[in-house]
């Protein structure tokens, strides 16, 4: 279990004036995504129904997840005053939902599920390991340093479940690099471009509509995701994917795979390639 509780973060020191529009967007987006939690592990649970000691590792990562959610959501609630959470949370909830009454994983095989949570879990933690690199508001700095450092347990926790898995799946190379790709291609997928649009129906909206328009949302998302991080964000990415489908990191092709996620990642964001 997570060592903090909501009381550990300074609020006290919260400063408005440092607190960006672009992060306020993407902070709203995140704290709605980690309230969901309770759907992915009913997911997960349902996935893993004969392995008990699973189950109970995975409610106790939904409920740091929901930690996650409800201090992203008191942070926000700071920066605009006006975020109506419950709203944007059921508009979102009811737009997109994670599939249920499923016995098997949607990725083909257990084994397959861990990969995609480790691939999850990598981009959480760099995620937040960017925000709180690049923003200078101290409370939103030390709530994101937390949850980085939770996200970066999670993916581990997950990596030993799967080298337990492997054991029994046996999947090859070539599988568990195609289930990596699929899950870092679904990341552009509606759930983070709708819990963009979602968050933006309440509150202060920065200009944007309220009707969902999945190719602007995922425009607005993306380019405000992608000037949050620097080269070795994606390079640290690149080398926890490796060893979680089995390739070595810090090699050549671990070089050249990094630096096209990082080319690509700054084109779709309209971003030049300098910034490192």
């Amino acid at each position: 279990m997570t060592g903090w509780s909501l009381n550990d973060i300074p609020w006290h020191e919260f400063q408005p004036e440092k607190a960006t529009p672009g992060l306020i967007s993407l902070m709203k987006a995140a704290c709605m995504v980690e309230h969901n939690s309770e759907d992915y592990v009913r997911y997960l649970c349902e996935v893993f129904h004969d392995d008990a000691e699973f189950q109970t590792v995975a409610r106790e990562w939904a409920n740091e997840e929901l930690l996650h959610g409800q201090s992203l959501r008191k942070w926000t609630e700071l920066a605009d005053p006006e975020f109506d959470f419950d709203k944007s949370f059921e508009i979102f909830t009811t737009g997109f939902q994670v599939p249920k009454d499923v016995k098997e994983s949607v990725r083909g095989s257990r084994c397959g599920e861990l990969i995609s949570r480790c691939v999850v879990e990598t981009g959480t933690s760099a995620y937040y390991t960017a925000i709180k690199d690049i923003t200078e508001e101290p409370v939103l700095k030390a709530l994101c340093a937390k949850i980085a450092a939770d996200e970066f347990r999670h993916y581990k926790l997950f990596y030993t479940y799967l080298e337990k898995y492997l054991d029994k799946d046996r999947i090859g190379l070539p599988k568990r690099i195609k289930i990596a790709l699929g899950r870092l291609v679904e990341s552009g997928d509606d759930e983070l471009a709708y819990a963009f649009f979602a968050s933006h129906c309440t509150g202060q909206r920065f200009g944007y509509n309220t009707v969902y328009d999945r190719r602007q949302y995922k425009k607005a998302y993306i380019s405000n995701v992608a000037s949050v991080y620097r080269r070795w964000h994606i390079e640290r990415m690149a080398g926890m994917i490796f060893k979680a489908v089995g390739l070595k990191p810090n090699t050549r092709l671990h070089g050249i795979t990094s630096r096209l996620a990082w080319h690509f990642l700054r084109m779709q964001g309209g971003l030049s390639f300098r910034a490192g």
